[in-house]
């Protein structure tokens, strides 16, 4: 399935790309044009709101995977480009193509496993601390961009004594420079030049940040956390085969079922499961390989995790407020693939 999507590679992808990058600069422009007209206050919010979003999930998020290095155009190279949030992108590259996408689901090794924050599955040993589950969660979506920022300081291992604060000095002039830039935008230059509306304009900006981080929280949690997504041992990936990688991408992802819009909003990681078995692929290419995956999956009995947005949501956070408490539900029994 791979090489055949590789084999057909080509312009069409690169027109699509191109055309998504044509509607985010063409909504961000009309967006901060619109706020210099109060009454078009909503508009403009809108319209920066779903920039942002597309930015991040269907262009900054796929780029960075190097799903579009085979352009060879230096605008959409994967050692070159840079999103529009706070966290650097050669930071996030390391935390997220790296270490999320080759541990995917491990405790102890994915560090998305609860960000660091969060208890998402009963192997977390649980701590007083993690009463506070549904409140650090709220934070972390409405904070979003910035817990994505910091995740590669990784406080917790500070705290447990595992990391010091030494480990961590080459981050900091990356780190701070991006905040720096994107403080400067959002909250002085584009409100500066409204002149007199400055106050209006920032609180757009600020409402447009905060719009994309709980979207962007709500389809990444929704295609990482919900019941039934299984999670595994360092033990169990011991001399893991090709194969068996795939296999846990699978019982480790979830989809969300939907339309275009849907699609396209997310990033296409509303085709997760598809999105972790191919990550450097172009993602509008997930949903026309979607139905071969879970007919896969449906011939050797796997579980094919996929439900609407808000099935998905709902099952997160009862995940949420569950192992907020001691105990919880055992996590779900991995499939073992077992070699002859």
């Amino acid at each position: 399935m791979r090489q055949r999507l590789i084999a057909d590679l080509g312009e069409a992808d690169a027109a699509y790309l191109r055309k998504v990058v044509k509607a985010q600069r063409g909504l961000e422009i009309a967006g901060r044009a619109l706020f210099y007209l109060p009454p078009a206050w909503p508009i403009a919010v809108a319209a920066l709101s779903v920039s942002k979003i597309l930015d991040n999930m269907e262009i900054g998020h796929n780029v960075m995977h190097g799903q579009y290095d085979f352009l060879g155009d230096p605008a959409f190279n994967s050692r070159m480009f840079d999103w529009d949030t706070v966290c650097p992108g050669e930071q996030w590259k390391y935390s997220h193509n790296y270490i999320h996408h080759t541990f995917t689901n491990i405790v102890g090794k994915d560090r998305d496993v609860g960000y660091g924050i969060l208890r998402m599955d009963p192997d977390q040993k649980w701590h007083p601390y993690y009463l506070g589950n549904p409140v650090y969660a709220f934070l972390l979506m409405v904070f979003f961009q910035w817990g994505v920022a910091l995740h590669d300081l990784e406080v917790e291992n500070i705290v447990a004594g595992k990391r010091s604060m030494k480990d961590n000095k080459p981050l900091y002039p990356g780190l701070l420079r991006k905040i720096r830039k994107q403080t400067l935008k959002d909250y002085v230059l584009f409100p500066a030049l409204t002149g007199p509306l400055l106050p209006l304009t920032l609180a757009g900006n600020a409402t447009a940040n905060l719009v994309r981080n709980i979207w962007a929280f709500n389809i990444i949690f929704c295609g990482h956390f919900p019941a039934g997504v299984a999670t595994f041992s360092v033990e169990e990936t011991e001399n893991e085969t090709r194969g068996q990688w795939y296999l846990r991408q699978m019982l480790g992802s979830a989809n969300i079922s939907g339309g275009p819009l849907m699609h396209t909003m997310s990033g296409n990681l509303s085709h997760q499961i598809e999105h972790h078995l191919f990550p450097d692929l172009p993602a509008r290419r997930y949903p026309e390989v979607a139905g071969e995956v879970r007919e896969i999956c449906e011939r050797y009995g796997l579980p094919y995790n996929t439900g609407p947005l808000h099935r998905q949501l709902l099952s997160v956070a009862g995940k949420i407020f569950r192992y907020a408490l001691p105990g919880g539900p055992s996590k779900t029994a991995a499939v073992r693939v077992t070699t002859p």
